[in-house]
């Protein structure tokens, strides 16, 4: 039942990642910003929305959970997870230069693509245990 629920996860995972990566990658284009405070807000925006989503799918679909779900724990488990993944893709872009001579927007989707791989792990953790339990 772990293994069915984790493949459902990591295909909303996709999807929302998706999202987070399209949106976060529009806000960068738009603004022209690449590392620093003001990329952690941009981070922040992006992966919110994907987490809105991911509400949504995950109750329906990955957990069926019919009955209300607590959105409090939800938030807070995402809330969590959304520092940790902001804190990464601040921590890189900020302090370590792109390596081989990459573009600043590779370099800060790369930062995005590990932060989304660690948080993701707590998120699962946290949905399955305390947002969506049976």
């Amino acid at each position: 039942m772990i293994k069915k629920q984790f493949i459902k996860f990591a295909i909303v995972g996709i999807i929302n990642t998706g999202l987070d990566f399209i949106f976060f990658n529009f806000l960068i284009l738009m603004t022209g910003i690449y590392k620093g405070g003001w990329l952690g807000l941009l981070n922040f925006i992006s992966f919110s929305l994907a987490t809105t989503n991911s509400y949504f799918l995950n109750k329906f679909w990955t957990f069926k959970k019919k009955e209300t779900s607590s959105f409090l724990i939800f938030f807070l488990i995402s809330l969590a997870g959304c520092i940790i993944n902001t804190s990464i893709v601040y921590s890189i872009t900020t302090f370590i230069p792109p390596f081989f001579d990459i573009s600043q927007l590779l370099w800060v989707n790369i930062a995005k693509l590990l932060a989304i791989s660690i948080s993701m792990v707590w998120n699962f953790i946290g949905y399955k245990f305390w947002v969506f339990r049976k």
